[in-house]
């Protein structure tokens, strides 16, 4: 992976001309999306030898949601929450030449990525040997690649196509004197020394000319257009979704450099022990108590009070009762730092370079993207943020390069929850690695098949009757 980056303002800037629409549309680029096209699926590596329970699958979700009985107005509140480990699947697919935006002098020619994503918790159930899987996520949208951008200057033919020209006006001769034919520049008022006013067009002021009234030009000039201001986008990347539940997201966002190098070289770099205890990046907000304020080294078990019946005498002000359940999790300590995955998967990988991208819904700056909910989400759990983060990955593997997606995506729902009638923002968190199909290991690749594909497992005919291949730990009933 090379040659990334994001448009300037010292960049040289490209005129577009009719007669090359259809090879610059053909030319569209797609910057770090294109690296992007293919279909990617869960990838399973537990690479962390001190959490007790292997991993079933390559992701982890958290997610936390009003409890049954409660509404809107209700303290103080209750909340349900879940941890599950998921597979999926992630399709891009480049759409085919660039998608025009006209903006006047400035033209943006977009590399549009359609996405489709699919995703099935995995889950161990009481009494049943087989793991169960269930459908839980379908969205679909596109990212756009937002740095084809173009001067389109005016042309006498796009003039006198467009919008025709008034060849004279009888407003311009009685009011300021102008016997010209159409007017395509300003007319400036200047003074004599007697203070007798007069108009004269702006190409014939002299230098240093005092000026006191502007009469903007009517029509355009050929050439028009040329001069800027030219158009730097905000963000080099967007991306639209539909997710079934009732939202609608755009994110906007770039790569991010370090230094002056977009592609970065080694692994990304995730913490250790106490400094990974960050409210950034915790299923506990900052506005569900913090887990009773103290610091918690997750590389190490969970503090013993996690297990312990929690009272008004050892929880006062109940914020470790708040959190609890969610540090007692059998998922633990993903269930608290979900990203700690990521990391965890990365531990044990020849990492040599990646592309870093970051977007979100909310901007501090500048340009917004935003979230629409539909009516029910809107009054009982308000979606109002989603940020997201994409490491794409080159790892060495037996001497081979493969190429790897890792995300966390963080959506906040926000709820009256406090005891204090405060409202309370509850993170969503969803983590994963993927890699293309035939980079996954085989046991995991019949699991991600049947489940996606519709591949059946293996049978052995015994009679009439087709039976699943014996010690397959994966076969459904």
């Amino acid at each position: 992976m090379s040659g990334y980056s994001k448009l300037l303002i010292d960049d040289p800037v490209m005129p577009f001309r009719e007669e090359n629409l259809q090879e610059i549309a053909g030319n569209v680029d797609y910057g770090v999306l294109e690296a992007l096209d293919g279909t990617w699926v869960s990838y399973n590596a537990n690479y962390n030898k001190n959490v007790g329970e292997a991993s079933l699958a390559g992701g982890i979700h958290t997610t936390i949601m009003p409890s049954p009985g409660t509404n809107s107005g209700t303290i103080p509140g209750k909340f349900s929450f879940d941890c599950e480990e998921y597979i999926e699947k992630l399709t891009f697919s480049l759409v085919p030449g660039g998608v025009r935006n006209r903006g006047g002098a400035s033209e943006l020619f977009c590399g549009a990525v359609k996405y489709e994503q699919t995703i099935k918790s995995v889950n161990k159930e009481a009494g049943q040997q087989n793991l169960q899987y269930e459908s839980i996520h379908e969205e679909n949208g596109m990212y756009l690649w937002l740095s084809n951008v173009y001067n389109h200057a005016a042309t006498k033919e796009s003039i006198e196509k467009d919008r025709g020209i008034h060849a004279f006006s009888d407003e311009d001769f009685e009011k300021y004197g102008y016997k010209g034919e159409y007017r395509d520049e300003p007319l400036v008022q200047v003074k004599d020394e007697n203070g007798t006013p007069s108009y004269i067009l702006l190409s014939d002021l002299k230098e240093g000319q005092e000026y006191f009234e502007i009469i903007p030009a009517q029509e355009l000039k050929p050439g028009d257009g040329i001069k800027g201001p030219y158009f730097i986008p905000d963000y080099s990347i967007s991306r639209s979704g539909v997710i079934p539940h009732g939202s609608t997201i755009t994110l906007l966002g770039d790569i991010a450099p370090n230094g002056n190098h977009y592609l970065i070289n080694g692994a990304p770099q995730f913490p250790y022990g106490l400094p990974a205890w960050q409210t950034d990046h915790l299923s506990i907000s900052k506005t569900m108590g913090g887990a009773g304020h103290e610091p918690i080294n997750l590389d190490l078990p969970a503090p013993e009070w996690v297990h312990e019946t929690l009272t008004d005498k050892n929880d006062e002000g109940s914020n470790k009762i708040y959190t609890q359940r969610i540090l007692a999790d059998h998922l633990y300590p993903y269930s608290v730092r979900p990203d700690l995955r990521l990391r965890d998967t990365l531990s044990g990988q020849n990492v040599s370079n990646y592309v870093f991208v970051q977007m979100s819904s909310k901007m501090k700056t500048g340009a917004q993207g935003g979230i629409l909910n539909v009516p029910f989400v809107n009054r009982f759990v308000p979606t109002v943020e989603v940020d997201f983060r994409l490491w794409i990955e080159t790892v060495i593997e037996d001497g081979k390069e493969i190429i790897q997606l890792q995300y966390e995506q963080i959506v906040f729902f926000e709820f009256d929850f406090g005891n204090d009638g405060g409202t309370t923002s509850w993170p969503h968190i969803q983590v994963n690695t993927l890699r293309r199909l035939e980079d996954i290991p085989e046991d995991q690749r019949k699991v991600i098949e049947e489940q996606f594909f519709d591949k059946k497992p293996d049978t052995i005919a015994t009679g009439d009757t087709a039976n699943p291949a014996a010690g397959c730990p994966y076969h459904k009933e």
